[in-house]
């Protein structure tokens, strides 16, 4: 099995070199819309271009994928995914919850992830077969068995109607323990953690997902997305502690006519 630190070392030194461009550029930056409607920064973009250019450097054979227009093609069958800013709303507003995603994909697969949340002071990496860590302590998702004792996180309540499985999630939410919506990264770390459970995120490109995944399934809970398949290029996800699968699955599966 291939050992992937040297990577994850580089990616999270790119991850936190980004972070610092960002805290350097925040105070008065603007936001200009892109052809979807989200928001983009000069940030957004200098940080994509440094994480690329550490990354290409260090491995000049993978491939790179980022949100912000880096796109070149692998020679090796590996591929980079980056999320130069990760909550480019929360960062224009100052709010703590932004990241750098960079996540690693061999022949299709995730198999490596840095997520930094610099405001948090929290950095998460994951490995296959390599375990999951919050600045380099373990990190396991719950034990959590029913949503009666489960925190969920929605991430995007605006986009609550592109939630297929809708009105049965409106139905279940008066039983969950608690209910939260911090956001896209953190909510996934806290599952990732243990410290939420189940974590459902509506709209998603494979720059939202790729660090996660790994994360959350090297720290033993379960990624997917609407229709149950293990992919980051199914526009949606849902990530939940693995005692939580059999209710899981019963929500988000169309009920047979």
């Amino acid at each position: 099995m291939a050992n992937w630190q040297k990577e994850l070392q580089i990616a999270a030194a790119a991850a936190r070199k980004a972070a610092q461009i960002a805290l350097e550029m925040q105070a008065g930056i603007v936001p200009e819309p892109k052809d979807d409607g989200s928001p983009v920064t000069a940030a957004d973009k200098k940080c994509e271009a440094l994480i690329a250019a550490a990354l290409h450097e260090a491995f000049p054979d993978d491939g790179l994928l980022g949100e912000e227009g880096t796109n070149i093609e692998s020679r090796n069958g590996r591929r980079w995914i980056i999320d130069p800013i990760d909550g480019t709303r929360d960062y224009v507003r100052g709010t703590p919850l932004w990241a750098n995603l960079i996540g690693l994909e061999a022949a299709g697969e995730v198999v490596a992830g840095v997520v930094n949340l610099p405001m948090l002071g929290e950095l998460y990496t994951g490995s296959q077969g390599g375990g999951a860590f919050r600045n380099g302590d373990p990190i396991r998702a719950s034990a959590k068995t029913s949503f009666s004792e489960a925190v969920l996180c929605v991430n995007g309540l605006n986009r609550f109607a592109d939630i297929p499985f809708r009105e049965r999630l409106l139905e279940a939410l008066p039983s969950f323990w608690a209910v939260r919506s911090l956001g896209g990264a953190p909510d996934a770390m806290l599952v990732a953690s243990g410290h939420a459970d189940f974590w459902i995120e509506p709209k998603a490109a494979p720059w939202d997902l790729a660090p996660l995944k790994i994360i959350i399934e090297e720290a033993g809970g379960h990624l997917s997305d609407f229709q149950g398949r293990s992919t980051i290029y199914g526009g949606h996800c849902v990530a939940y502690a693995p005692g939580l699968e059999p209710e899981v699955r019963a929500l988000i599966t169309e009920p047979r006519a």
